[in-house]
């Protein structure tokens, strides 16, 4: 098999703000082998970039097998070749998925035995002026939730004014921008908002403290910048409500099949995200969503310049279509 691999750089359509940076732009890079594309989507929060990710790929590309139904094998052999750097991997992983279900002529889904259904998304309001953040939420009517990041000093303030133009349900990302004791006074507060998760309240590092919070509020409390592969999982039974799994932190379709999994074993409710990709990291894990009970899948909705399409979205629902592999086709 013949692995190529090319960067694009994705334009957002607003500045995407967190509570630890800001983004007006962001470099992918798609991976192809033969026919099968996938997305690699790096971040330095995680030490991964443009260059740590292109040096992989010049090493993988020679590790490869000639079949790509052997992709455990195949999988098997990158890992044991390179440590971490999972966005990189996630980018193999996807473009042998898709390789797959074409050749076989069929989706995905269907290769792993997962029934299509109407999947909800959040919508994400990256912070900004109190404003501002209104004004995206009316801007994108239609979601039935929308995912709200806070983490930063007036945050209690927007989700006031958050609330006042929009019924729908609200969740909140921190990106581990509180302290305990501040997550824990500001959680109070905010349950009158009728608030369906927080995600990272705080940096990594406590998991006692993490149990604190959540035994100090009614709002379900998930686990994501602490969350890469399923080794991560158990650690987090009865300290945290979930998890979120992205593509591009755990290394691909094939790991986050086990993290659901495993979760599943730990009693953990499990939502899958993103972080900003194109449709093919969104078709991606889409086909992974009817086995999990959250969607945070919004990361092609934020760009301007997608070059590709695939899935349709319908009444703030992600609608599986029946393509062979991930489903794409390049937009003209």
């Amino acid at each position: 098999m013949n692995l190529r691999y090319r960067t694009f750089e994705l334009k957002l359509k607003d500045p995407f703000t967190i509570s630890r940076g800001s983004l007006e732009s962001k470099k992918i890079i798609y991976v192809e082998i033969d026919e099968g594309i996938g997305e690699v989507s790096p971040s330095s929060y995680y030490g991964e970039n443009e260059g740590t990710v292109k040096a992989v790929l010049d090493i993988l590309k020679d590790e490869l097998l000639d079949d790509p139904l052997d992709i455990e094998a195949i999988l098997e052999k990158v890992n044991s070749k390179i440590g971490g750097n999972f966005s990189a991997k996630a980018g193999i992983d996807l473009a042998l998925h898709d390789l797959i279900g074409k050749k076989m002529n069929l989706p995905v889904h269907k290769l792993l035995g997962i029934k299509k259904k109407e999947i909800v998304t959040s919508y994400t309001i990256g912070l900004d002026t109190i404003k501002r953040m209104q004004e995206k939420v009316k801007e994108a009517k239609g979601f039935q939730v929308y995912k709200v990041k806070v983490g930063v000093a007036n945050d209690l303030k927007m989700i006031e004014a958050i609330r006042e133009v929009t019924d729908a349900k609200i969740r909140l990302d921190a990106n581990c921008g509180w302290s305990t004791k501040e997550a824990i006074k500001k959680l109070k507060v905010l349950e009158q908002f009728d608030i369906e998760l927080i995600e990272q309240p705080i940096p990594p590092g406590n998991l006692e403290d993490l149990r604190m919070i959540r035994e100090n509020t009614d709002i379900p409390v998930f686990v994501d910048e602490w969350m890469m592969t399923s080794k991560d999982i158990p650690q987090y039974k009865g300290i945290a409500d979930g998890i979120n799994i992205k593509l591009m932190k755990c290394g691909g379709i094939r790991e986050a099949l086990k993290m659901i999994h495993v979760a599943r074993a730990c009693n953990l409710k499990i939502m899958i995200g993103c972080m900003i990709e194109s449709s093919v990291g969104i078709a991606a894990g889409a086909q992974l969503a009817p086995l999990v009970d959250y969607l945070d899948l919004d990361g092609n909705l934020l760009v301007s310049n997608d070059p590709y399409s695939g899935l349709k979205l319908k009444e703030g629902k992600w609608i599986l279509n029946d393509f062979p592999g991930l489903g794409l086709k390049k937009v003209k």
